[in-house]
């Protein structure tokens, strides 16, 4: 993990064997040595059940709790499973590291997505992935590596984002990942490229993305994960859209953002910022700014009742690219709404 780039958090060791041994993951997430000792209390193989219970109910509630909210019960629930894992074994034991995992996952996506806090991300997706590891799920493992290729991807740092990728993708072929995980890969490196300056590559992935979609049958949704559920057709969609907006092909982006707003369920609210975001952004460089305004104010009003810092995020920089027109009225009136008392206090508080 070294090499991908990953810093041990403060006070972790990474074995050298780059596996952890049983119940080398402790309460907080620290490594610690294996006990001399086996554990005085195990528990009933009913455990594993109930603590995936709150990690199901963690991962349905992340679309529509308050991000400041839900993060630090999800990280209570991780210190809970470090506690328990020490005291299972076999089965029950493989359950509660998976289940850990996602939840790390979970959190690792907060910080990063929502509260924008790549620097605590980092560290508590390496947790994710050791998690994984413990449950020898190849599939997870895919998963935490791919969200972790954002956070250098986010910076223009190309050449980590594409190691950290590499790692992924042998991952899911080793768990023999559906088409859906493998086309989100594609999606993800797609996104990184895009941040990168590189949109023909990026557009190129997209490509490839949609005929691994085209050709997967049926039945081949049936082999999706449960905790997979943050990527669809739609949402490859709204990854094109973003990056044929970055390439500067404006007809083709709205079109397709249009259809990703016509086709988003009516729940994935936090998307729908983003995408509103989006087509005010096409709007802007196309010298539409009452347009662009429009979508802007629709953004802003979907953010007062659920945050999403990448939603804002969009936002701001249509914000900047409307500076030739910040004389006119439909821009003082985004100003209004993007700089009033309850918008205000949400960024700032988050």
């Amino acid at each position: 993990m070294l090499a991908l780039g990953f810093t041990p958090p403060e006070g972790r060791d990474v074995p050298a064997s780059g596996r952890h041994t049983p119940a080398s993951i402790t309460a907080g997430g620290r490594l610690s040595v294996v006990p001399s000792q086996p554990p005085t209390t195990m528990q009933p193989a009913s455990v594993a059940a109930d603590f995936t219970a709150v990690t199901r109910a963690h991962r349905r509630m992340y679309w529509s709790v308050a991000p400041a909210t839900l993060h630090p019960a999800a990280l209570a629930h991780a210190a809970l499973g470090c506690a328990l894992l020490p005291e299972t074994a076999g089965e029950t034991r493989r359950a509660v590291a998976a289940a850990l995992a996602e939840t790390y996952l979970l959190a690792g996506r907060v910080e990063f997505f929502d509260l924008r806090l790549p620097d605590s991300a980092g560290p508590t997706l390496l947790q994710a992935l050791q998690a994984a590891g413990e449950a020898d799920d190849h599939l997870l493992g895919a998963a935490v590596l791919a969200h972790t290729a954002f956070i250098p991807g986010w910076v223009g740092d190309r050449d980590a984002a594409v190691e950290r990728m590499v790692a992924a993708r042998t991952y899911a072929r080793r768990g023999s990942a559906p088409p859906l995980l493998m086309a989100w890969l594609d999606a993800v490196e797609a996104e990184c490229e895009t941040r990168c300056g590189h949109v023909r590559t990026a557009l190129h992935l997209l490509q490839h993305a949609e005929n691994t979609l085209a050709g997967a049958s049926e039945t081949d949704g049936e082999a999706m994960p449960e905790w997979m559920d943050w990527f669809s057709r739609t949402r490859l969609a709204a990854f094109k859209g973003n990056t044929q907006l970055r390439a500067g092909h404006f007809p083709q982006a709205r079109t397709t953002l249009l259809g990703v707003l016509d086709d988003l369920p009516a729940t994935e609210m936090k998307q729908s910022t983003v995408i509103l975001g989006d087509l005010a952004a096409v709007e802007a460089a196309a010298g539409q700014p009452e347009a662009a305004c429009e979508y802007a104010r629709r953004a802003l009003q979907q953010l007062e009742v659920t945050w999403y810092a990448m939603g804002m995020d969009r936002i701001r920089e249509v914000r900047r690219a409307l500076a030739p027109h910040q004389h006119e009225q439909c821009v003082r009136d985004l100003d209004e709404r993007l700089y009033g008392w309850s918008t205000t206090v949400s960024a700032l508080s988050r």
